[in-house]
């Protein structure tokens, strides 16, 4: 092939600029990685509120209940928010869940349930993790009944936060609301933000990218 030396390189024009172009992707491509790194650094909006929280303890106490009807649980948090105690309501220590009843409409005392069965409230007080529970907040799914709020009394807690007051109109949540307005202990209903709240096991295993990015270079030359 014969070369003429007047002729005019062929120019392939655009290199250039395509050059760039590709350099200026790969930048905006690291940028949004940067942000969605910086976002992923931001804390979770929808953590529980600390009422959630401590009344969903209580709710995931309740299931180691083996009532068939009611299942409540109880907890009970100090000052600086550090739970201390947790109860169900459940047969005594040492009486067997086969062997003592469930029912509670039997006419005969010796057949029922309210005969035999220790509340939550009790049984968080005597769980107690503590030297004592004064001045603790406990949180409950049901109004106390006038048993428990005398226990919840003499223990020193000073706030019942309770869920449901559905048996507000019994004798027995009457008199529990009168002694804990006697001696200064507060009660006040908890709305959840949320009315269901789910344990999933498999979640923990669900996220395996929590490693950061290895940071990419450009050539930009």
């Amino acid at each position: 092939m014969e070369l003429n030396m007047n002729d005019e390189p062929e120019v392939q024009i655009g290199t250039v600029n395509d050059n760039l172009k590709l350099c200026n992707t790969g930048m905006d491509n690291h940028h949004t990685k940067n942000k969605e790194m910086e976002s992923s650094n931001e804390k979770r909006k929808n953590y529980l509120s600390w009422d959630d929280f401590f009344m969903a303890t209580a709710f995931l106490a309740a299931q180691r209940s083996k009532d068939p009807v009611t299942q409540v649980g109880a907890c009970i948090v100090t000052l600086d928010k550090k739970i201390v105690g947790t109860g169900y309501n459940g047969m005594p220590i040492g009486c067997n869940d086969d062997d003592f009843p469930w029912g509670k409409n039997n006419p005969s005392t010796l057949d029922n349930k309210y005969t035999y069965v220790c509340h939550a409230e009790m049984n968080a007080v005597l769980n107690k993790n503590s030297m004592d529970v004064k001045n603790c907040s406990m949180y409950v799914a049901l109004f106390p009944c006038n048993e428990c709020a005398k226990i919840i009394i003499q223990s020193g807690i000073k706030e019942v936060v309770y869920l449901s007051d559905k048996y507000s109109f019994k004798p027995q949540m009457i008199a529990a609301k009168r002694m804990f307005n006697a001696s200064g202990v507060k009660f006040r209903q908890h709305i959840p933000s949320n009315q269901r709240l789910v344990l999933d096991f498999s979640k923990i295993n669900s996220n395996m990218t929590q490693m950061p990015n290895t940071p990419e270079k450009y050539d930009c030359k």
